[in-house]
């Protein structure tokens, strides 16, 4: 069926050959993009309260979350932290990164695809 708002308009000057046109929207099939995760990797010398500090600070988690996601660094050697576009995750193991170093911290953040 034709809808009257997608008939093209005749050009003026222009004899009516019959034909009519039709403009056909299609919708892109965009893929979202892929995410990755994020993680902290266990050591034996940063301290716990500074692991807890990272995640509340540059993850906004609560206290209590950050304090759960610790513990299983700990027990478990690492733990997803988080997931993200590609420049979110890598934005944030930069700046773990960057901010273990100037506290003489040896912790470790990577990123991985989900």
């Amino acid at each position: 069926m034709i809808q009257p708002e997608r008939m093209m308009a005749q050009k003026p000057g222009r004899e009516d050959d019959g034909d009519a046109g039709v403009v056909l929207e299609t919708k892109p099939k965009t893929k979202r993009p892929p995410l990755y995760k994020v993680m902290l990797i266990n050591d034996d010398y940063t301290p716990m309260e500074f692991v807890v500090h990272v995640l509340e600070r540059f993850f906004g988690l609560s206290h209590a979350q950050a304090f759960e996601i610790m513990l299983t660094v700990h027990k478990k050697g690492l733990a997803v932290v988080g997931v993200f576009s590609f420049e979110v995750a890598e934005t944030k193991v930069t700046q773990v990164m960057d901010f273990a170093r100037r506290h003489q911290h040896p912790l470790q953040c990577t990123m991985e695809k989900e």
